[in-house]
């Protein structure tokens, strides 16, 4: 991957980026010259380890965002190493699969876990970074969201609504904390190492999506950066899923 000047001087986030769309971002932004904040909450060898490959200044900040101490403490410490944040890419999240017919399955605790890391996390992180983002001259927060958020589709109900959440919370803050530019990617079936033995649903999208198959981190690290890069957008969802939602 070319290393070109792009976004030289900036600082990247990158939450729950030990893998799958969150590494794929911190690489691209790095090799655009950001510096980067590699994290995670469990993969600590696996988060080092790409922060250490990036081909830019990197390090990795174990947090686990559904903790509002440690979610803080993540601010926190990339501004104590830094100085300064000027991109917030919230990519952290937890699902399990709960059918969405299957109430009793969907248990409290899967419920307030699935809440706590995707719509408490995200808050707690973006509510912290706003007053430096402030200082930034280009500031930004894209949200990792899906098109579970705008369909009633998902690995449960409790990730679907997880998501609208963050959807909605997306436009509020864009409508209230401009210059900040907020956006979200809402990816369909992205093809990662959570979703690789996901045989029948990968082969269910590649049927019925106008692009026939399932999303990539490429595509979605493409889509941060096409959002990044447009200094007039914000208060967009940005839905990369192959067309797969016309169909639904």
């Amino acid at each position: 991957m070319s290393t070109n000047e792009e976004f030289a001087g900036k600082v990247a986030l990158v939450t729950g980026s030990s893998s799958g769309i969150g590494e794929e971002t911190a690489r691209r932004l790095s090799a655009l010259g950001a510096t980067v904040v590699v994290n995670s909450s469990q993969s600590v060898e696996a988060g080092e380890a790409v922060a250490a490959a990036l081909p830019g200044t990197a390090t990795y900040i174990r947090a686990d965002i559904s903790n509002q101490d440690e979610a803080h403490g993540l601010i926190d410490a990339t501004i104590e190493r830094f100085g300064q944040l000027d991109f917030l890419i919230n990519n952290a999240g937890w699902t399990t699969e709960v059918p969405h017919d299957q109430l009793d399955d969907l248990t409290d605790e899967i419920f307030r876990k699935t809440f706590d890391v995707n719509v408490f996390g995200t808050w707690w992180l973006t509510k912290r970074a706003i007053p430096h983002l402030r200082k930034s001259d280009d500031p930004n927060i894209v949200n990792i969201t899906s098109i579970a958020g705008v369909r009633p589709v998902g690995s449960s109900m409790a990730y679907s609504m997880t998501k609208a959440a963050l959807n909605q919370m997306t436009l509020l803050l864009a409508k209230s904390y401009g210059p900040i530019r907020v956006n979200a990617v809402a990816p369909g079936l992205v093809a990662t190492p959570w979703t690789k033995d996901w045989d029948a649903l990968h082969a269910a999208v590649a049927a019925t999506a106008p692009v026939p198959r399932s999303a990539t981190p490429q595509d979605c690290g493409e889509a941060v950066l096409a959002l990044l890069r447009n200094k007039y957008v914000s208060g967009e969802i940005f839905v990369v899923d192959g067309g797969l939602t016309q169909k639904m």
